[in-house]
Formats: C-alpha cells, structure tokens, sequence
C-alpha cells in the first residue's frame, strides 16, 4: 500500500502526534508498505528509509505549523497513494485532505490534538467555537476521522463530526519497563535524584511539554508536600517559570529526555502525575504504567480511558489541586499500594502493542480504499444505466 502521511508535527519536535507518526511510519516499513511523510520545516530528509517533504513553516507559541505549499500536491501526483493519511489536522493536514478530495485519493484523519481546548490555557477562551467549526469543516473531507478514547469519540459527535471510530495508542512494554530501576544506570540515576533528600523520600514525577495547556504550573504545590520530591522531565516555554517555582522545594528537571534515558527516568520514579485537562489520550501514563508506576490524573478525556480508578492510580477531580495533593500524599505514605497497584498498570497495558494497534490502522485504511471504489463503481453503474445508447 502506498500512503501519504501529512502531519501538523514532525521531528525534531517531540509531542503526542509525532510519537505516534513516528509508530505508524515503523510499521508501514516493518511491513513493506510505501509512504512519504509531508511536515512543517525543518525537518530530517527521511524516515524508516521514507521520503520526508518540510514545507515552509512558522512558529507559534512554540508550536511550528506548517503553510499551505504546492510542495504537497506534488507528493500527491508523484506518489499516487492508495490512502492519505492526516495527522491532527488543521492547517497543513487540512490542505491534505481537500486535495486528496479533489484527487479522489480516499483518507483517514487523526483526533488528538484538543485545539479549543489549549486555546482555552492559552487565553483564547472564546475561539473555542471557531475553532470547532473550522475541526468540523476540515474533518468533513475525511472519509474516516479515528479518535484514541471514549471522550474524543463524544466531544466529536458533540461538535457535529461524524464517520468516526475509535483508534488507541501503544506502547512499548519493552522499552518502558520496571527492570531498569535495578540496573546500575537505573540505581545511579534514582541515586542523584535523591540526593540530598531524608531517608523515605519518594519521588513524584511529571513527563511531558512544558506549556500552558499542560497545566504544569500545578506541579508546584507537590514540590512542597512533605516526604515528596518533585521530578520533572519535559521542555516547553514554561520551563523557565517551573523552575523558579519548584527550584527552592528541590525538585529536580531534567529536560527533555528520550529513548532509554527517558525509560530510565521513569523507572527511577515512585509515582507519576499528569495535570493536563485537556488531553485526547494520555501517551505518558501507559508509558508510566509499562513503567510499573502508580499513576494520577485528571478525570477528564483520554485518562478516563486508560486510568483504572483506585486499581492502576487514582482520577481527581480535573480543577480541584487539592485532590490531585491527596491523591499523591496517599500513595506516597504506602508503598505496598504502590506497588500492587504499579503491578496492576502494567498488566493493563501489556496488551496494547504498536504492532497490535498498527494492524488495527491498515485495517482501516482498506476499509476506506474498499469503500471509494465501491462508490466508484456504483457512479459508473449509474452512469450506464442513465446515458442513452445510439
């Protein structure tokens, strides 16, 4: 199968949609299929031996997006794909899809990027109902939007968008795994992390962009909780406040880490927060829970699809601070808890491989493929039943 993937972020920028682009173009290579992937600049030159097309690209808030630029309508006459693929689409994505549209090129778009809802962190509050009619209008091209949990199939539905289907996200259980705690580098790093900290000390930590809309300015009040030391791995434009914040708590920021650093660092903690409410999925707490850690989170959108209430971590109430402080004060006070229920998340997402979840794609791509040229057929069924013979 041949796909265009067009997508809102690329590397070197590190966020949920380029880690499961990133997933997709693994397995399409994996499995001898052809793509080219087209993203804001800059950009690498390939991936997984894939052709990657930058476009020309701004930057705001610290996000790149992509211009609309005949450099895609290009991959699509030089490719011919069999399916186009559009991740999180909205400005670059959405020109994908219209021109797949007018190519009939059949498409699949992703949901996961909660735009109104980072608007609203970012003081834009009253966009949010533009933006949703812009969402609608966009994902009106595709001929199958797939959404990774329970409340992004609804807010979709909410909004008007139909020609949905649920498609998660996986996680590599090898990778993020319990066993790196007790190698050397492990023991080292959770060593320094604790340095300096009383005996008993159990370390609390954060993974993810350091923005507005992740509502990291909440780690602040678990840097001062008693026996508690913060850990936060991440970059984003509100590092720089974070660290004045939590810096005389002692808590520790790492920056931005990846690979086996990044498998490491979790596997060091104790427990694993998330403060973001608006969040379609939750990437970082099946990698927490692969990790073997006890997660906490907002109960509000993708978490309430991957946390298990009181069995893998806890839900608090999404604005209420205080409840996301006692959630954390009661596991860090019993590590059996801790431990039964790091057991437990783990367990829960041994089952959701990407190799799993990247077969479950290609069997939506054929699904539309199938369905364009059932509906090619039956146009030129109509259209010999309705012209005159001579």
């Amino acid at each position: 199968m041949r796909v265009a993937v067009v997508t809102e972020s690329f590397l070197p920028s590190a966020n949920g949609v380029t880690t499961s682009v990133l997933r997709v173009l693994d397995h399409l290579a994996a499995h001898g299929h052809q793509a080219v992937v087209v993203c804001p600049g800059p950009a690498p030159q390939t991936y997984a031996g894939f052709p990657v097309v930058a476009v020309p690209a701004f930057t705001y808030r610290g996000f790149r997006a992509g211009l609309p630029s005949p450099l895609l309508a290009r991959v699509l006459e030089d490719l011919a794909p069999d399916v186009l693929h559009a991740a999180s689409p909205f400005g670059l994505g959405a020109q994908g899809l219209v021109a797949a549209r007018r190519r009939g090129i059949p498409t699949v778009a992703i949901f996961q990027t909660d735009v109104a809802g980072f608007a609203g962190k970012h003081g834009l509050r009253a966009t949010a109902p533009a933006i949703w009619q812009w969402l609608r209008r966009v994902h009106s091209y595709a001929d199958r939007t797939l959404a990774p949990s329970s409340a992004s199939l609804a807010d979709l539905a909410a909004a008007g968008i139909t020609r949905t289907a649920w498609w998660g996200r996986g996680v590599d259980a090898e990778t993020y795994h319990p066993q790196h705690r007790g190698t050397p580098a492990g023991a080292a790093l959770r060593r320094r992390l604790l340095d300096g900290a009383p005996g008993g000390t159990v370390l609390v930590g954060y993974v993810g962009r350091l923005a507005p809309e992740k509502g990291v300015g909440r780690l602040a009040g678990l840097a001062r909780l008693p026996g508690v030391r913060l850990v936060v791995v991440g970059d984003g434009p509100e590092r720089a406040a974070l660290e004045r914040e939590v810096g005389p708590a002692g808590a520790r920021m790492l920056g931005r880490l990846d690979g086996a650093d990044l498998a490491r660092a979790y596997a060091a903690l104790d427990v694993f927060v998330h403060t973001g409410t608006h969040e379609t999925f939750g990437q970082t707490l099946q990698e927490a829970m692969a990790s073997g850690l006890p997660v906490v989170a907002p109960a509000a959108g993708g978490p309430l699809d991957v946390v298990a209430e009181g069995e893998t971590g806890y839900l608090y109430a999404p604005d209420d601070d205080a409840a996301l402080a006692q959630a954390v004060r009661v596991l860090a006070a019993d590590p059996g808890m801790r431990a039964r229920m790091g057991e437990a998340g783990r367990r829960r997402v041994l089952p959701r491989s990407w190799e799993a979840l990247g077969e479950a794609l290609l069997r939506h791509y054929a699904d539309v493929v199938e369905h364009a040229e059932a509906r090619a057929s039956r146009l030129v069924a109509d259209l010999e039943r309705t012209t005159p013979s001579f």
